[in-house]
Order: C-alpha cells, then sequence, then structure tokens
C-alpha cells in the first residue's frame, strides 16, 4: 500500500528496534480496565514489538500494517500466537469494521498518520465507550551519549526536528471532541544493546531519514564512530503513553 513514509528499506532494522516499558503498558491495561476477551487492533503495527507486548498478555489482536515488508516481518514474528490477524490498512482507514474493538493501539506509528483522521476511523471502529492509546519510546537525551548524537546529527542538519512524535498528544486527542481527557503513563526503561543492533535500529529511524536524505548514510556512520570499540552500551528510554475513552457512540 503507497503511503507518504514509505519503511520498506527500513523494516529489518525495525526488528532491533526496543520494546516499550512493561511497566507504562500494564499501567495503561489497568486503567482501561480490559476484559480478558478484550480484542485489540493494533494500527501500524510495523513488525510487531506492540502486537507481541499485547498477545503476551492474553488479547486478541487484530494488527494494521500498509508496508508489505514491515508486514510480512510482523506475520513471522508474532508466528506462534494463535490470537492475531495482519491486515492491510492505514490509520486513517484501518478496513476494519465499525463497533469492533475495545482497543485501539498505535505504537509509534500515531504520528505518521493524519491524526484528526486517524481519531475519526479509530472512533468507528471502537466499540461504545473504547479506549484509544498512541504511545513511542524517547531516548533521555540528557544521557551522555544520547547528547553526543543529538549534537552530531545538529551538526549535518541544524533544522533538524524530532518530530510530532516528542509532542504531548492531549490536545491533538481533545480537539478530536470525540474522546475523554487522556491520561499521561510514563514508564523509564533501560536497555542493554549490542552495539551492531543499535546501530541498526538507527538505521530504522524513519524521522532521521527522511530529513537527512542523501546524507543518512553519513550520518549512521558517524554514529556508529561513537561507539567504535564498544560490545554494548545501556540506553535510557521513557515509554511515554497517552489513552483516552471514547466519549460516546451516536
Amino acid at each position: 500500500m503507497k503511503t507518504l513514509w514509505d519503511y520498506t528499506d527500513l523494516a529489518e532494522a525495525y526488528l532491533k528496534r526496543p520494546d516499550y516499558s512493561e511497566m507504562a503498558i500494564d499501567q495503561a491495561l489497568s486503567f482501561a480496565k480490559l476484559s480478558p476477551q478484550a480484542l485489540v487492533c493494533d494500527v501500524g503495527a510495523g513488525v510487531g514489538h506492540l502486537t507481541r507486548m499485547l498477545l503476551g498478555r492474553g488479547y486478541s489482536l487484530v494488527a494494521v500494517e500498509p508496508n508489505d515488508e514491515m508486514r510480512r516481518l510482523g506475520i513471522e514474528t508474532t508466528r506462534t500466537f494463535q490470537n492475531v490477524s495482519w491486515f492491510e490498512g492505514t490509520g486513517e482507514a484501518t478496513g476494519q469494521a465499525e463497533n469492533q474493538f475495545d482497543l485501539v493501539s498505535f505504537g509509534s506509528s500515531f504520528n505518521v498518520v493524519d491524526r484528526q483522521k486517524a481519531l475519526i476511523e479509530t472512533a468507528r471502529i471502537l466499540r461504545p465507550f473504547g479506549w484509544f492509546m498512541c504511545l513511542w519510546n524517547h531516548r533521555d537525551l540528557d544521557d551522555p551519549l544520547q547528547a553526543s548524537v543529538e549534537t552530531l546529527i545538529k551538526n549535518y542538519l541544524p533544522d533538524y526536528s524530532l518530530g510530532s512524535r516528542r509532542e504531548d498528544q492531549t490536545q491533538v486527542i481533545m480537539s478530536s471532541m470525540l474522546f475523554l481527557s487522556p491520561r499521561l503513563i510514563e514508564g523509564r526503561i533501560m536497555h542493554r544493546m549490542l552495539v551492531d543492533d543499535w546501530i541498526m535500529a538507527w538505521r530504522s529511524h524513519a524521522t532521521l531519514a527522511r530529513q537527512a536524505g542523501h546524507r543518512f548514510a553519513d550520518i549512521i556512520k558517524s554514529i556508529a564512530e561513537l561507539v567504535r570499540g564498544q560490545v554494548s552500551v545501556d540506553i535510557p528510554y521513557t515509554t511515554r503513553l497517552w489513552i483516552a475513552q471514547l466519549s460516546s457512540k451516536s
């Protein structure tokens, strides 16, 4: 499926991205009081990071992913689960029936859709008083290594922007007039990664790739130079998650 952001060349690298905070996920699901039989639609499911975490908690999943290669890898990474189905679709047009889901989730994907159109589509496919959830892993930019990376990127791209993934999503959600006031949940997590895996994860950084253009390969090479000779790195993240209940159904 053709989308504005084409992840085909980044799909393999996405496998090396770290998972979200277990604590943040558990707090969100506890807040929503989802039943064990809940049906979840994971939109922009990618290679299945959030999908697998939700499957591991016993929910039934419909994973929606527009990119063929990402979807192929997602199907592969969730092959041991019985209660998941994969479909081609987008946040604005999931292709799913209305009034079907207890939760619609966007793991690191709400920033690459038309957010208001995606919220309208979410409301359409949710059951009455169902839940919307979006979340990202944010690198701790106060960490010395991450600060060095940011300085390096700015040297290449003085106008580099971290984009809407770093924004507070509260007003975006509220402006749709479809959901009650969202709750922000944060969970700190430290990931120890092999250096090769960390560099591979950087190769999946679509926000950087879009802004860097032909300089992307040089930036990745320079990031790799920061950790030359190291076997592994400890990367601190904060999972930031917004969850909001559908206010009503007409």
